[in-house]
């Protein structure tokens, strides 16, 4: 083993393997602020909103784990080239998409692009470092470019939208590619030490069937797609595939995934802390962007703008739970970041967004900001509880985390939404029954059926909309609140026996 030696490159490298992840992090948040506008151009269902938004991060959760395992394989930039490729093409495709099941298909292809670049990013700048202090440093410049990039998503999309059409927040990725894929074919060292044997295509294909049925499952019950049997029959298959995937990898010698990693409290605390807090981060995100350009008529980029403060707040969560973590011991800091979370929340919903003062503002700030320690805490616990040598595989459990929380906050906020707001919406008794059924399932389609009547009917049901989209999102906000409550009792007690001497050393 000759080396040692720094390569001489490595800070370019981290440029443009931080490039490429970019507009993967971007894609995440980008759409939240063009629902609207979406909604309206492809005349697409609550149910197919949320599938455009919502495949992407499954569809990554899914795929994180394989990807990453074919990266060691293969190689990182053989497979960071092949998604960069990928997701340049799905990201044409994807503009220019005529209904919403061809921009469902386009997103599929972008989710499976950025499977393959994500994991080979981490995996790069672990081999591109082999200073322990420049590797933390690279990672946590990583860690700021993901979390201003999910961030800045919104206020993009915004900006994008106020002078192009929809498509536009996707045709942005194609110039970034166009310039990221030949610097990294440039820069990328050309061999690179793989894994021997081969690659468990069968346990990648159980794994992602699994994960889709349940998320499926779930959104047909409460969409009222299927019947609720057939609904809990999608489910069961999903937990019964998942649940043979788990046995393949406990009995296999070389297992994708080391379950053994969740045998540690710390771990196990983490990856709950990772799921619940970037489902709720998304979660408010989309239901905030819907209430602002909805009910109160702002345009994306005023939604985006209003939005700065929890984006902004989360950008800098990283280094300060980095900070406070080795300070004052990671279980304190975690389980008091989500306690205050939770009172933001509380305060967001007794909130009045048509007047919002300074009160709002500061109370996304702060949710932004604890959040966002919550999350950096969920990491610390995760790389601090494993050895070194597990560091990759904890690494994209704690990734297939955030996917997952992502894609699931979206799924349950989403459906839990549409739920409310058909209780609570009020439909004026002089419209038409068949009509009267499709407005009441998301404020989307109210906007949309409000078009085919006359002015005053129109506007009347736009009212009830509103009204009853406001209900909704302080019954969402509460509701997160509760669960985040009893998420920070959960992570203080899963850490009552994490030394926080050994989050510092390996932070």
């Amino acid at each position: 083993m000759s080396v040692r030696h720094p390569d001489p490159k490595r800070w370019l490298v981290l440029l443009a393997v931080m490039l490429a992840f970019l507009p993967v992090v971007l894609d995440m948040t980008i759409l939240h602020v063009a629902v609207p506008t979406l909604t309206q151009a492809l005349n697409a269902s609550g149910t197919e909103v949320l599938w455009i938004i919502d495949i992407y991060p499954l569809l990554m959760a899914g795929l994180l784990v394989p990807m990453g395992t074919l990266s060691d394989r293969v190689g990182n930039r053989k497979i960071l080239l092949t998604g960069l490729v990928i997701f340049a093409c799905a990201s044409a495709w994807a503009a220019f998409a005529q209904s919403a099941a061809v921009l469902i298909a386009a997103r599929v292809l972008l989710a499976l692009g950025g499977s393959m670049i994500l994991p080979c990013v981490l995996g790069l700048i672990r081999k591109t470092f082999v200073d322990d202090g420049e590797r933390a440093m690279a990672l946590g410049l990583w860690g700021t470019v993901g979390a201003a990039g999910a961030a800045v998503g919104p206020l993009a999309g915004g900006a994008l939208l106020e002078h192009f059409w929809w498509g536009s927040v996707f045709l942005i990725n194609v110039p970034v590619m166009l310039i990221v894929a030949p610097a990294c074919w440039l820069l990328l060292p050309r061999v690179e030490r793989t894994t021997l044997g081969k690659w468990p295509i069968g346990q990648a294909l159980l794994l992602i069937v699994g994960m889709i049925s349940i998320v499926y499952g779930i959104k047909a019950g409460f969409g009222a797609k299927h019947s609720l049997p057939v609904a809990a029959l999608v489910v069961a298959s999903g937990i019964a595939v998942l649940a043979l995937f788990m046995r393949m990898q406990v009995r296999s010698p070389k297992p994708m995934l080391d379950l053994s990693l969740l045998s540690h409290p710390a771990i196990g605390a983490g990856l709950i802390m990772a799921i619940v807090a970037s489902g709720a981060l998304a979660g408010v995100e989309l239901t905030l962007a819907q209430e602002l350009q909805y009910v109160m008529g702002k345009t994306p980029l005023q939604a985006g703008l209003f939005m700065v403060p929890i984006m902004a707040a989360a950008a800098i969560g990283g280094p300060v739970a980095g900070y406070l973590s080795n300070r004052f011991g990671l279980r304190g800091v975690a389980s008091l970041s989500l306690v205050i979370a939770a009172a933001a929340l509380m305060s967001l919903a007794q909130s009045d967004f048509q007047d919002p003062s300074l009160s709002v503002p500061s109370a996304l700030a702060v949710l932004g900001l604890t959040l966002s320690i919550g999350l950096t805490a969920s990491s610390i616990a995760i790389m601090g509880a494993v050895d070194a040598s597990k560091g990759g595989a904890a690494g994209s459990l704690e990734a297939t985390g955030y996917e997952l929380g992502t894609g699931l906050g979206i799924t349950v906020f989403g459906v839990f939404m549409s739920n409310v707001f058909s209780r609570a919406m009020e439909v004026p008794a002089t419209i038409p029954a068949d009509l009267a059924a499709q407005a009441t399932r998301a404020i989307g389609d109210t906007y949309i059926v409000a078009g085919r009547l006359d002015g005053d009917q129109g506007a009347a049901l736009i009212a009830a909309g509103k009204a009853a989209f406001t209900q909704t999102h302080s019954v969402l906000l509460t509701t997160s609140a509760v669960v985040i409550t009893v998420l920070a009792v959960v992570v203080f007690v899963a850490l009552s026996g994490h030394r926080p001497a050994s989050a510092a050393t390996h932070h």
